[in-house]
């Protein structure tokens, strides 16, 4: 084996470089490419040559006329595309090293180590495969305002990672390679030709159907291939095999329920989306029943099977036909619906256990007539996709902010002369909705409907759960209130479903994102559960979800990560006394200020009894497309989920020894004033950041669905936590990840004691590895150079924000000079070469955009609405989010 793992990376991206480069002479020209050429050349010399070579590099920028800044800028974002394309076939080809090579430092772990850690702490194998029969993982794909890629490219890149898999064949002779690279070199001709940019804002309704598209193309496929991995993992430990209608992973979504600030999130919208989901399960589980039908013609049944087919040569063939009949009216049901058309009469599938049961039939028949083998082919794939995926493809959750419940109820206590809920005390309100949960009677008559007092937003919120009634609880999932703080704030959502007639409630799950909203999560959930009634509606379980982003937003990193642990430890142990099981579920994203981090780290950084056998996080646009959206990774990032959630619940990691958590206190108190003092104390930082940054251009790339504000003031407290993050790491400077903690690090350093205990922590507290880690990614990606060319050409006669822009330079090099001390790595990422390979291999392409893209705002800033400038400016920013990934 070669152990040099960055090898065959190398090569391929040098292969997809090369063919970029025939392309681009192609079409742009051998001047153009000669042009591009010159530029990489220069960026490269930068690198290592300094200020001088800069210098050169931005004479040969400055007098391109804006046309050919677009097609430089084209060139430098394909290559870093193609990049991308490369790291994610070499992540797939040390997936198959790990299977072959089991603790090789250059994979990843999965089941198979965490049961040999198992084994060696001697938990019992009886304990080891209860765990598993219950344990639950759910992942929430969610919209990503920040996920700049069209569908139409990501098609063209999944061919040509297709391509680079069949290249890599030991069995394939020269003439069968050059076939390849020749079809490789007109994908990326095709992907060259294509438009990088989305002209328009993609609708909910599209954002969800990119998610179904990512079950169609890939995880349809790697849920049950997961499955049989695990099963084939356990049988080689000697553990008993999981029950048949095992599914420890399942999937929901929030593409067309999160309502939270996102206006274009409608009552009708969510309608067609919950239909849109049942019209594809329909149509994927029909393609099964297709495959099976031409697969199951075996004469040999039950006496069970007989008695529903009658007498017949191809019993299983029969009730599939029965079965293909039903599963296309339910398709051509949903399709009439979303159309508006007459419904088509007849039974269709509303239940997963009405397809379920026909398809267990076959399985026992298959089974009691010695075909086991069959049963355990694709009917078994089916069976375990219906587990998974029910027949409405995702269970949707509906997120909406608190307040708008509350202006509901406060409409219809005015309505019934009862007084202003809003005005109410929490006792109050309490009182009131405890009794009208309780009441027999309607809270309101039709009327309300046509009142001065139910207004469009009022009315929207009421259609909202009258949808939840119509389509029943197959399809949906949680209920979250963001931006949660009270008690009657989780009743109010029970309310508004009960007044809809919902017949099963949705289970309704605050969201504490704030700094001060986690620090009272657990006197909110202690005041529900000390109401009887609460206690007997939760008496099964207890969902609540911990928020990263605005936490992060408002408190920094640092002082975000410890309040969310203190949160869950809190959480855990007051449900723990109650004997109510918890689910904690993780508000993450794919930056260090939005909880993104490998997932064993996550897991295991988590609060010790938080875990237990049950979580549910959110995957986001980009993080989806990488960890999902080729089967193989799929796989792999699936079995990650079930592994490390075994390991955290089995072998949990060490609590916080008080005096850990007393100097953990000490970090984050100096962490949330450095942090505040500039976010919200200095009177530079919103210009510096709407001058410097591309925050004010965001506006104009077609990303998601959502608005980038939520309110239409221009402040940073309105800026949502996604585009703030996107903002300054566009520029490289990487604010939100790492300010306050430099300087309660630097703190902790020029202290004998403290510096010591800190060390201790790094080494010994999983906790504060995670966060040490975390830090050390984002810092690699961060570059002081970068930050300053866009201040001096976008900020350059201004000495208020040079001024500052001087200073949040110094802060980030303090904190890398700090984190380099407690980690003793001088070089960030040494113990990361894949993760800092890549990194550099991407400074020649991303160094040119970011030299293009402040040029081209300074130019966009004087000649507004210029249709070359905006799209070429677009291509920077599309650029720049694929060099350094987990950008939002």
């Amino acid at each position: 084996m070669d152990h040099n793992v960055n090898a065959p990376l190398r090569d391929d991206v040098r292969l997809l470089g090369d063919l970029l480069g025939e392309c681009l002479r192609q079409q742009a020209g051998d001047s153009m490419y000669e042009t591009v050429e010159k530029i990489r050349q220069a960026s490269v010399a930068t690198r290592t040559e300094g200020a001088a070579s800069l210098a050169s590099l931005r004479d040969l920028l400055s007098p391109l006329d804006d046309a050919t800044l677009l097609e430089v800028a084209r060139a430098f974002s394909q290559f870093l595309n193609l990049s991308n394309i490369a790291e994610q076939h070499h992540r797939e080809r040390l997936h198959r090293q790990h299977q072959r090579y089991p603790g090789d430092a250059g994979t990843d772990q999965g089941l198979q180590e965490v049961l040999q850690r198992l084994d060696d702490n001697d938990i019992a194998k009886e304990q080891i495969s209860g765990t598993l029969e219950q344990l639950s993982v759910e992942l929430v794909l969610t919209a990503h305002p920040t996920e700049v890629t069209r569908r139409t490219l990501i098609r063209k890149y999944d061919q040509m990672a297709d391509l680079l898999s069949e290249m890599d064949r030991p069995d394939f002779n020269e003439d069968e390679r050059e076939l390849r690279r020749e079809r490789l070199r007109r994908v990326i001709l095709a992907a060259w030709c294509t438009d990088e940019i989305r002209r328009e804002k993609p609708t909910p309704v599209d954002e969800a159907k990119w998610g179904f598209a990512t079950i169609e193309q890939s995880l349809w496929q790697a849920v049950p291939d997961v499955l049989r991995q695990l099963e084939a993992q356990l049988a080689e430990r000697g553990l008993p095999a999981p029950p048949s209608d095992w599914a420890p992973v399942k999937l929901a979504s929030w593409m067309g329920g999160d309502r939270d600030g996102n206006p274009n999130v409608t009552a009708p919208v969510t309608r067609e989306v919950l239909l849109l989901a049942r019209w594809m399960a329909a149509d994927l589980y029909l393609r099964d029943v297709e495959n099976l039908l031409a697969d199951l013609s075996m004469k040999s049944a039950s006496e069970e099977l007989l008695a529903a087919t009658g007498p017949t040569h191809e019993p299983y063939r029969v009730l599939l036909r029965e079965v293909r009949s039903r599963l296309r009216l339910t398709r051509r049901q949903m399709e009439a619906q979303v159309e508006g058309l007459p419904v088509p009469e007849g039974q269709a599938y509303l239940r997963r256990e009405e397809l379920m049961a026909p398809l267990q039939l076959l399985d026992r028949s298959l089974r009691a007539v010695g075909l086991s083998d069959i049963a355990d082919g694709d009917l078994k794939n089916t069976l375990r996709r219906l587990n998974c995926f029910g027949i409405t493809l995702l269970r949707l959750d509906i997120r909406q902010e608190s307040t708008r419940h509350s202006d509901v109820l406060d409409a219809i206590t005015r309505y019934l002369q009862l007084g202003r809920y809003s005005d109410w005390d929490e006792a109050a309100r309490q009182a009131f909705l405890v009794d009208e949960l309780q009441a027999r009677r309607p809270l309101i008559d039709a009327a309300f409907r046509d009142s001065e007092h139910c207004t469009a937003e009022v009315a929207e919120v009421l259609a909202t759960c009258e949808v939840i009634a119509e389509q029943g609880s197959e399809g949906l999932g949680a209920y979250v209130i963001s931006m949660a703080t009270t008690p009657s704030d989780v009743m109010a959502v029970m309310l508004l479903q009960k007044i809809a007639g919902v017949r099963e409630p949705m289970r309704v799950v605050p969201l504490f994102e704030t700094l001060d909203d986690l620090d009272g999560a657990e006197q909110t959930m202690s005041a529900l559960l000390a109401l009887p009634f609460y206690r007997e509606r939760v008496a099964a379980g207890q969902e609540i979800m911990i928020g990263y982003s605005d936490s992060a937003k408002d408190a920094g990193f640092l002082g975000a990560a410890w309040a969310q642990y203190r949160a869950q430890e809190k959480l855990t142990a007051l449900f723990a006394d109650n004997g109510i099981p918890l689910t904690l579920f993780h508000g993450r994203g794919g930056s260090i200020s939005r909880g993104g981090s490998p997932t064993r780290m996550a897991l295991l950084s988590q609060p010790p009894g938080s875990v237990a056998g049950r979580i549910r996080v959110t995957e986001q646009g980009e993080v989806i497309r990488f960890k999902y959206g080729r089967p193989s990774v799929a796989v792999f990032n699936l079995e990650q989920y079930v592994a490390a959630t075994l390991e955290a619940t089995l072998l949990p990691p060490q609590a916080a020894r008080p005096e850990w958590r007393q100097q953990m206190q000490a970090l984050t108190d100096t962490s949330v004033a450095g942090y505040r003092g500039v976010v919200r104390d200095e009177p530079e930082l919103v210009r510096y950041l709407r001058t410097v940054t591309p925050e004010t251009e965001l506006s104009r790339l077609a990303l998601g669905s959502r608005p980038a504000r939520r309110k239409s003031d221009q402040g940073i407290s309105s800026l949502r936590a996604i585009p703030w993050v996107f903002a300054w790491t566009q520029i490289r400077l990487m604010l939100p990840a790492w300010l306050g903690t430099g300087a309660a690090l630097e703190d902790a350093q020029n202290d004998t004691a403290q510096n010591a205990m800190v060390r201790e922590m790094a080494s010994e507290w999983p906790f504060f590895q995670g966060v040490v880690d975390m830090l050390e990614m984002v810092l690699a990606k961060s570059d002081l150079r970068v930050a300053a060319w866009y201040e001096e050409r976008l900020a350059g006669d201004d000495p208020g924000l040079m001024r500052l822009g001087e200073v949040l330079r110094e802060r980030l090099t303090a904190t890398v000079s700090a984190l380099s001390a407690l980690t003793g790595r001088e070089d960030l990422l040494d113990n990361n070469p894949v993760m800092r390979w890549s990194i550099r291999v991407r400074d020649p392409y991303t160094d040119p955009l970011h030299l293009l893209q402040a040029e081209l705002m300074a130019r966009l800033r004087q000649q507004d609405g210029d249709e070359t400038l905006e799209s070429a400016l677009m291509v920077t920013i599309a650029g720049i989010a694929a060099g350094l990934r987990n950008t939002g």
